[in-house]
């Protein structure tokens, strides 16, 4: 028989076997050793730091190790199988006297401990009897963490959310930069701005392996270099002197028609690759709004833009190939020139990336797909530019995400987390659209239907009273009830930042409103809405206080 228990993500493959164990510290002090390693005790250190974490929440604290097979005497045994049959796979069996977790590598093993931890948190000390056979969708499953727009977290923050990630089964990291890394010689570009150090970088790229997350580095590295083009010493690099956008005041992008971008660029990767053990790094090159309106003009008249951008891509590539790295670059401008897809290096990892629920990941990963060029899919938490989350459109876009990036052979997927206009979410916010880019990366035969709300209240916020989980992805649908729908934002973070004039402006170059949607010079029918918004939030939150989260972060919650 096969019965779903509320695990994040659901496994592959969960069978019930009849029957119970009962996990009593009496009962595991008839044991000689409560967790026997029977092979590797060093790889599979990570798997017991796990269960020793979940077994003493159960008061059973006094663990005894064996690292050798004693079958008949150990309450839980942990091996890895390297005949095993898919990488991070892994087998978990629970019968009424033992329990063994077989993983086809170290990872598989770990995660078989993070699901048996879940269980122990469902089912305290009568666990089911049971058998899981799981194993990854796509090989890489990763977030990226915006730490450049105004938000940089502590290091404390950041081994609380790699915790977090890695319990639900990610094994990438990305911390997206544009000026937040202390670049010797380059103190006016970020002082202020709390960057991560070298030393910091280290530490936390050892967390991240301890627990089977690749810490991957992320420089931007063509467009979105405004934090440094407005410094004097640095202006002579941009594509423009002033600003061609009308949201963004100076130069937004580095000019492939200044001989000195590509030494500046080599010098900061000179000193920000070595910090992480990583071969992977992600350039950026994403959203170059300005390219060809400044000093490459000539260049795009006579060239084209997509050329003179895949010419300058490439010599970051060169920079970054002789390093022995493997570029990652968004996707967003080559795909906008069909025809230059097929002259990429093989060797690239283009970053398909899209954050509304109808983006078309279909025909996006189908043109490098067909090119023969490895990429990712890259959904969003849809967080950004909207105080409390767009669920609905989160589900869809990361759904559909996951769906067309194993359709075309995806090699990753990488969830992606924004802090534009000031990075005004709070962490929590962004919980709901972690947990389900895990669940249906991981799976999503068994996870496209999860049940969100309760696996969150049982794995991430920690609420047994069952309020949370389904009070967030409510209220991150308050996005919905003022009856204007904005691309890749919420109307009410607009009404709060800026002024009506400015807000219209914004309106009015993201395109008419959807069907059921309202103009903004419909002030009356607006100002109806919004106060039906504002009951609507009350209804959500009236339930908070009946909340009981005993998460580490419980009071943020």
């Amino acid at each position: 028989m096969t019965t779903a228990l509320n695990l994040l993500p659901q496994p592959r493959s969960l069978t019930r076997l009849g029957g119970s164990l009962e996990l009593t510290p009496q009962q595991a002090n008839g044991h000689a050793h409560i967790i026997a390693v029977t092979s590797e005790p060093a790889a599979l250190a990570p798997a017991v730091e796990v269960l020793r974490t979940a077994l003493a929440s159960h008061n059973i604290s006094e663990l005894q190790l064996a690292t050798r097979a004693l079958p008949n005497e150990a309450l839980i045994t942990i091996h890895i199988d390297r005949g095993g049959r898919r990488a991070e796979g892994y087998r978990l069996r629970i019968t009424e006297r033992v329990i063994t977790i077989t993983g086809d590598d170290a990872a598989g093993a770990f995660y078989g401990a993070c699901t048996l931890a879940q269980i122990i948190r469902l089912h305290g000390v009568n666990l089911p009897a049971l058998e899981i056979e799981d194993y990854p969708d796509f090989p890489n499953r990763g977030v990226m963490l915006d730490i450049s727009r105004d938000k940089v977290p502590t290091m404390d923050s950041l081994y609380a959310l790699v915790d977090l990630l890695a319990s639900m089964k990610y094994n990438q990291l990305q911390l997206y930069t544009e000026h937040t890394f202390a670049y010797t010689g380059h103190e006016d570009v970020w002082r202020n701005a709390s960057p991560m150090t070298a030393a910091e970088i280290q530490v936390l790229d050892a967390y991240c392996r301890a627990r089977f997350v690749t810490l991957v580095p992320n420089q931007n590295s063509f467009g979105h270099m405004h934090r440094w083009l407005k410094h004097p010493q640095y202006k002579h690099l941009g594509e423009t002197e002033e600003s061609v956008l009308w949201w963004l005041p100076g130069a937004f992008s580095i000019s492939p028609a200044v001989p000195e971008t590509i030494p500046f660029l080599d010098s900061l990767y000179e000193e920000l690759l070595p910090n992480f053990s990583t071969s992977l790094f992600n350039v950026g090159a994403d959203e170059t709004f300005d390219l060809g309106a400044g000093r490459a003009k000539q260049m795009v008249e006579e060239q084209g833009k997509g050329r003179v951008y895949l010419d300058f891509l490439l010599k970051i590539y060169e920079l970054v190939s002789k390093r022995g790295r493997t570029m990652m670059f968004w996707g967003d401008i080559i795909n906008q020139h069909p025809d230059l897809v097929p002259e990429l290096p093989k060797d690239v990892i283009a970053m398909e990336w899209g954050y509304e629920a109808n983006h078309p990941f279909d025909e996006k990963s189908a043109l490098f797909a067909q090119s023969g060029i490895p990429f990712y899919v890259c959904p969003g938490t849809s967080t950004w530019v909207s105080l409390s989350g767009r669920t609905d459109n989160m589900l869809g876009n990361i759904l559909s995400c996951a769906q067309n990036g194993l359709k075309h052979g995806a090699i990753g997927f990488l969830n992606t987390d924004w802090g534009d206009r000031g990075h005004w979410q709070q962490a929590p916010i962004s919980y709901p659209g972690f947990a389900y880019g895990a669940a249906v990366s991981w799976c999503l035969a068994t996870n496209a239907d999860l049940d969100l709300a309760a696996a969150l209240d049982a794995h991430v916020f920690q609420d047994a009273a069952g309020v949370l989980g389904k009070l967030s992805l409510d209220l991150g649908n308050t996005y919905q009830e003022p009856g204007v729908l904005l691309h890749n934002s919420n109307l009410l973070h607009w009404v709060y930042e800026l002024d009506r004039e400015t807000l219209e402006k914004r309106y009015v170059a993201q395109g008419a409103p959807p069907p059921g949607g309202i103009a903004l010079n419909n002030l009356p029918q607006l100002l109806e809405n919004l106060h039906a918004t504002i009951e609507y939030v009350d209804e959500v939150m009236a339930y908070l206080s009946a909340a009981s989260s005993t998460a580490p972060d419980a009071r943020l919650l």
